[in-house]
């Protein structure tokens, strides 16, 4: 078993982390905790006791760098410093250089050849445990939003060893491709990918779903904290439905509920 090419931290960069905390806590039910005491403000996203991601203020650096604000994941690798190089190697390119975490781990942020963005990690000692992807409040699947999604294919399965697993047929708009970890039961999608952004619908970019109890009341929270629907609930092949929002300050997310 390896760690490679999982899905193990998600993000978000607000310009409003207090506001952030308040939204999505009430959303999805997510507690914050504080974390370490450096300059830069950090917060852990839990769901239940489980930690699953994190929040931070966008700083004065990443203004106009094309960082923020948005969801971004971390995807565990071997060595973060040779998939960086990797990643341009395969055509990306490498925003954020190696770096440092004291006593957490290592990580970088890569753009792919479309222009999405991924972070990759590395925690110092143990490998992050695989997370349960069907556990209420954390994200169950990981759609990449692009303009080729074959191109992006070669990208990501040379740079984390992903596997294909099946393919549907959206008609004008075109194949979605699924696709897993490879230490995963081959019928176990992680997400999948399709050319929307070559559509117009919206950029290139990664799309994250959290697992939330029931749709009608999440979207119905979701409205009256400020925040908005653009895709409404939709029944998706695998059962249950999918919809898409933009939080009160403009960062796109998604959700899916099994009723």
């Amino acid at each position: 078993m390896t760690n490679r090419g999982r899905f193990v931290w998600y993000e978000l960069l607000t310009k409003d982390a207090e506001a952030a905390k308040a939204f999505y806590g009430e959303v999805f039910g997510w507690t914050t905790q504080p974390f370490g005491d450096g300059e830069k403000p950090y917060a852990l996203w839990h769901a239940g006791e489980t930690p699953i991601g994190g929040v931070m203020e966008i700083q004065p650096e990443h203004e106009g760098s094309g960082f923020a604000p948005l969801w971004w994941a971390h995807v565990s690798v071997d060595d973060v410093d040779a998939s960086a190089r990797r990643a341009e190697a395969l055509g990306g390119k490498i925003l954020t250089p190696g770096t440092e975490i004291p006593g957490v781990g290592r990580f970088a942020v890569v753009a792919d050849p479309q222009g999405a963005l991924i972070a990759l990690f590395k925690p110092n000692g143990d490998p992050m445990p695989p997370r349960d992807q069907m556990m209420i409040g954390s994200v169950g699947w990981h759609e990449l939003n692009t303009t080729d999604h074959e191109s992006a294919w070669k990208f990501y399965s040379e740079l984390f060893g992903w596997k294909p697993t099946t393919t549907l047929d959206m008609g004008e708009w075109g194949s979605y491709f699924m696709f897993r970890h490879p230490d995963d039961p081959e019928d176990r999608s992680a997400g999948g990918m399709f050319d929307s952004a070559k559509h117009g619908v919206m950029e290139p970019k990664w799309l994250y779903y959290v697992n939330a109890s029931e749709m009608a009341p999440t979207i119905e929270r979701i409205t009256s904290l400020g925040g908005k629907v653009i895709v409404e609930p939709t029944e998706v092949p695998t059962g249950g439905k999918a919809a898409q929002a933009l939080d009160p300050q403009g960062v796109h997310f998604a959700l899916f509920a099994m009723k």
